[in-house]
């Protein structure tokens, strides 16, 4: 059975080079960078964006203004969620168009460290997005090339990216802690 098929935009997928990279791509793939912008206009610029901020750096001042934290939470973790459940849903139906057992072979971690990467920015995300991505593109075309390099270092690529990405980041603190939220990780009682 064919996964979902590329969507070519007319005239503009026939560019050289760029056509195909940017205008020859899967629906989910232009849904992701509509869903990017709107996360990074409704953080950027909305109330509730606002808030979210608010509840990641002091619930405890967002309580006392009478929000619902817990539940402020609860829909951002479900929103994560169901970001989460579309990337799925894109693996088993467009990336590898079948359903097998650890198909997702530890990326889920790559997303998390690309969170880390971005420092909390949604603009950043999607750049580290590309690179981890054009990382594991790459590990592809230099097994079709050829290249006399072992299958399993090549299969490791995406990962030992993360790891030095993480270890260089991870030297300035500064650069980490600037849009970490304040209470990330820490439970809250009201």
């Amino acid at each position: 059975m064919p996964g979902l098929q590329p969507l070519s935009i007319p005239g503009l997928s026939t560019i050289p080079f760029i056509g195909p990279v940017l205008f020859h791509q899967n629906y989910v793939v232009y849904l992701s960078m509509i869903v990017l912008l709107l996360v990074w206009w409704v953080l950027a610029k909305t109330r509730l964006g606002l808030l979210l901020k608010a509840v990641g750096e002091s619930p405890e001042s967002a309580h006392a203004m009478g929000y619902r934290v817990l539940a402020i939470r609860y829909g951002a973790v479900l929103f994560g969620g169901a970001m989460a459940g579309i990337g799925g849903a894109f693996l088993s139906t467009v990336y590898t168009p079948l359903w097998v057992e650890n198909m997702v072979a530890g990326r889920g971690w790559i997303a998390i460290a690309l969170v880390v990467f971005a420092t909390w920015k949604p603009l950043r995300l999607m750049l580290g997005a590309y690179l981890f991505g054009g990382v594991t593109i790459l590990q592809f075309h230099a097994q079709a090339l050829g290249v006399e390099v072992p299958v399993e270092l090549l299969a490791a690529l995406p990962y030992l990216a993360t790891i030095i990405v993480l270890v260089m980041i991870s030297r300035d603190h500064k650069l980490l802690r600037m849009n970490l939220p304040a209470s990330l990780g820490k439970s809250f009682l009201p």
